[in-house]
């Protein structure tokens, strides 16, 4: 058997820039070993595969994998998925603003897709999170052994390292510059003997306020005990928890905010993310995320029996 695939460069206006995601459209006859291996083969951050509309709600089911397994909930693979759905004509754009519902495994994702002369634009997809916040966070010694930066370089004056779950933990680390961001290398042997470990939360999203490009307010980045020492890996996900780290300060007033964060390096796959979220001082937290991509390639490829 053989399939159609797309890769989509996501969170950018730039070939060869954002996250690569593959978009299987056509995956009814596919099971979930075939779909692990394909992810496997493509060797991409995600992949994923999209089933025909459900005949009872009309929703469709995008199943997402990495190359080791399948992943209940993924922000970039929605930005793909409706673009590269509406640019092949599967999804029928409308004048403005067209709504479409996918299904994951963590549940539906309603998503808008803008449209320019009958192509997609933008996309965005509305979500609402019970976050859970911990501010228990190692000390900034710790912070700084296992992150490899100087403890002047962290932001203790408007921020703080908390620890966030949306249904995945990120102990969440704010620094100064953007340059220590990206300058930042963890340090496993350091992790292990602080008390990091016993937040439970395998990844850090380290950020600064100031950005190497104008056209964003935060600059972020993935880090952790299951990431390469030199691996850039998509933030999408981590998103909602970022959302609801920034309203857990009390200098957030109540109200809607929007912000731009990037990730990467202007000449090496930066990302541009567009979050909206609506802080409601409640224990529900809805959020919005939205952003561009384009299409780089397509092709087809042989599905092992």
């Amino acid at each position: 058997m053989k399939c159609d695939y797309y890769i989509a460069d996501v969170f950018t206006r730039q070939i060869f820039s954002g996250a690569q995601i593959a978009v299987f459209p056509n995956a009814d006859n596919l099971n979930k070993q075939q779909m692990q291996l394909l992810a496997r083969e493509l060797n991409l951050s995600e992949t994923v595969f999209v089933k025909k509309r459900d005949k009872q709600t009309g929703r469709m089911v995008m199943r997402v994998f990495s190359p080791q397994r399948e992943i209940d909930f993924a922000g970039h693979p929605i930005i793909a998925t409706a673009f590269v759905l509406a640019e092949i004509g599967i999804i029928e754009l409308h004048a403005g603003v067209t709504p479409v519902v996918f299904e994951q495994n963590a549940g539906s994702i309603a998503v808008n897709i803008s449209a320019e002369d009958g192509k997609p634009s933008f996309v965005q997809f509305t979500g609402k999170v019970s976050p859970i916040i911990d501010r228990f966070a190692p000390t900034i010694e710790e912070l700084a052994d296992f992150l490899s930066i100087q403890p002047s370089a962290f932001d203790a004056k408007k921020y703080s390292a908390r620890l966030v779950s949306c249904g995945f933990p990120y102990l969440i680390v704010p620094v100064f510059q953007y340059e220590t961001v990206r300058k930042a290398r963890f340090n496993y042997a350091s992790w292990s003997q602080s008390c990091a470990p016993q937040t439970a939360a395998q990844e850090i999203l380290l950020f600064s306020p100031k950005t190497s490009i104008a056209d964003a307010n935060f600059h972020a980045r993935l880090l952790g005990s299951r990431i390469g020492i030199h691996e850039d890996p998509p933030v999408g996900s981590a998103m909602p928890a970022f959302a609801a780290y920034l309203c857990s300060f009390e200098f957030m007033q109540k109200g809607t905010y929007t912000f731009t964060v990037d990730r990467g390096e202007e000449k090496h796959r930066r990302s541009v993310l567009n979050l909206e979220m609506d802080h409601k001082g409640a224990d529900s937290l809805t959020f919005r995320i939205g952003g561009t991509a384009v299409m780089v390639a397509e092709g087809r490829i042989t599905v092992p029996d």
